[in-house]
């Protein structure tokens, strides 16, 4: 069974992102580049655990992350699985591995002062592309929908009447995210200056570049960087960065965790959790704030 088998089950049936295979097509080939350097032979699909264990040494050695070298043993493990599946090999050499630890990824959301100083109208210059990107700041933390899903949101996904948005999430999920008034008031302006900055007519994607046309995936990330920078220090800051603050600040002011993963579009309650920690280290703070035994 070859791994272009793989690759199409991944992109056909799995209805995995083209970035995602690719990744994972990527790492397969790193693998079979390394066994045929080392064996001189092409790899098949009775490779050993000991030549994958001899690869995650190698990457190591090569002063990979401990995360980065768990990411490409899980796209072999993915492919070994597939076979087991298709009845190629009876058992995964990758049954018993165990991922290398990782320190936890600490990833610290905005504050509400920080998105409310941000979004301030002097931020932005008088054009449509401060509209623009003022809009995409707004509506992914209004929204808390992922990068991919924000620059793929088409025209015919917005209900504006219905005060919603449809979204096509991972694996097409689709999703159903409530706008808040003041959004829908902003998306309103920005739809009729985008009317004329439009070159083509029919062009479907909501949000689009200064040449009239769908926005190239790096302009999104600049975006954030610009104007978060004008506003906070912190280190990181990326359009995952405004889901982890909508999360946040959603399950801060109350909401429940189930409602919070149906608007993420998670697939389980532990996808979800990790967004919890800040949620409640505020809950510590109103504890300690309010309770009448914190203050003896």
């Amino acid at each position: 069974m070859s791994v272009s088998s793989f690759i199409s089950y991944l992109a056909l049936e799995r209805k995995f992102s083209p970035h995602t295979v690719n990744a994972y097509k990527r790492d397969i080939a790193e693998f079979h580049a390394f066994y045929l350097k080392e064996h001189g032979v092409e790899a098949t699909e009775d490779v050993s655990y000991g030549s994958i264990r001899s690869w995650i040494v190698f990457l190591v050695e090569h002063q990979l992350s401990n995360r980065s070298v768990n990411r490409k043993i899980a796209s072999l493990k993915a492919y070994f699985k597939f076979l087991v599946q298709v009845e190629s090999i009876k058992v995964s050499p990758l049954a018993t591995h165990k991922a290398l630890k990782t320190p936890k990824k600490l990833e610290i959301p905005f504050s509400e002062k920080e998105m409310d100083l941000v979004l301030l109208p002097f931020q932005f210059d008088d054009d449509f592309e401060g509209l623009r990107d003022k809009m995409i700041i707004e509506i992914l933390y209004t929204t808390g929908m992922r990068r991919a899903e924000l620059m793929n949101l088409k025209l015919k996904d917005l209900n504006l009447p219905g005060k919603t948005i449809k979204v096509l999430g991972k694996r097409n999920k689709e999703r159903i995210i409530p706008l808040v008034s003041r959004t829908l008031e902003n998306l309103t302006t920005y739809l009729t200056a985008r009317e004329q900055q439009v070159k083509i007519q029919g062009e479907p994607f909501v949000f689009i570049g200064k040449n009239g046309h769908k926005m190239y995936e790096t302009l999104v990330y600049r975006i954030i960087n610009r104007y978060f920078s004008k506003v906070s220090s912190k280190v990181k800051k990326s359009p995952h960065i405004l889901r982890h603050t909508f999360a946040t600040h959603l399950l801060s002011n109350g909401a429940d965790l189930n409602s919070v993963k149906e608007l993420l579009g998670h697939s389980s309650l532990a996808s979800t959790q990790v967004y919890t920690h800040n949620s409640i280290a505020e809950l510590k703070k109103a504890h300690r704030a309010s309770h009448p035994r914190s203050r003896e």
